[in-house]
């Protein structure tokens, strides 16, 4: 009557409720993976779910339209605070890593620090990052950015190291807490090189500006309005799952702590569009 063959008709609707069975299996392997880290990008999804999606015969293609049709991807959100006062009477030192080729874990360190609170509850957290391998290897939360909260995070990455005979740089910004008398002397303590940004260029401290993003955009942060004690175990439980379980793109998909046991991988370099140097850096 319509000029459709009744064969067609029906084999169109069973395609239609497979299609549909088929991206309700994917919606709920996508949540799944959410629970423990709600804002994980599509890429590190693909990447884990790589072995239930091929038996459900999902390529990539096919997955990003799944999520795009269901509003499961991440808008990264963009965010900016100034923590950073350079200012000051004390020693600043040169970029030791500018040119540096960085080939193996503890090598290179970069700290920075980062606002998560809100001015009622003010929060900040220090972190320190091994740039080969992205490991947040020591961090601190506190209600001001005083010195000691640095110094925290420090000793905690100085305690956490695993290859303690090899050299290691300790590179961050110029803030007044890292070129500190008392942060220099727990420096030269520990026999750390000092290595400190030129200019305002985000691009000389790229591997802890990335850090901060993710911890801002794929956790959240600096959503969490909560007492400095419940921030400080929120951000342990969170910095534990992005060392163990988040697959890093510049890692190759491997987690932080994976890269970190080996040094047999090259590591990615950040992009250098729209960059105030025109000069390359290696990380």
């Amino acid at each position: 009557m319509f000029g459709i063959n009744r064969q067609v008709y029906y084999r169109s609707i069973k395609r239609a409720k497979f299609r549909r069975t088929l991206a309700e299996q994917v919606v709920t392997l996508v949540k799944e993976q959410r629970i423990a880290q709600p804002r994980l990008g599509t890429r590190k999804l693909y990447h884990i779910l790589i072995t239930e999606l091929k038996a459900l015969k999902v390529g990539r293609d096919k997955f990003f339209s799944i999520l795009k049709a269901n509003h499961l991807l991440i808008h990264p959100k963009r965010s900016y605070h100034l923590t950073t006062w350079s200012h000051h009477r004390f020693r600043k030192h040169p970029n030791l890593i500018k040119e540096l080729d960085i080939t193996r874990p503890e090598q290179v360190w970069v700290s920075d620090i980062t606002y998560i609170g809100k001015r009622e509850k003010p929060c900040y957290l220090s972190l320190i990052t091994d740039a080969y391998s992205k490991k947040i290897m020591g961090y601190d939360v506190s209600d001001s950015l005083s010195t000691q909260g640095c110094i925290r995070a420090l000793k905690m990455a100085r305690k956490n190291r695993i290859f303690k005979s090899e050299s290691l740089i300790h590179h961050s910004d110029r803030g007044i807490q890292y070129c500190s008398d008392e942060y220099q002397y727990l420096l030269k303590k520990y026999s750390l090189k000092c290595s400190m940004t030129q200019n305002s260029d985000p691009y000389e401290n790229a591997v802890a500006e990335r850090i901060n993003g993710i911890l801002k955009q794929e956790f959240r942060i600096d959503t969490y309005h909560l007492e400095l004690y419940l921030m400080k175990k929120l951000i342990d439980e969170i910095i534990k799952k992005y060392n163990q379980i988040r697959p890093h793109w510049s890692n190759y998909m491997l987690t932080p702590n994976q890269m970190h046991l080996q040094r047999s991988i090259k590591i990615k370099t950040y992009k250098t569009k729209n960059r105030s140097n025109s000069e390359a850096t290696s990380v």
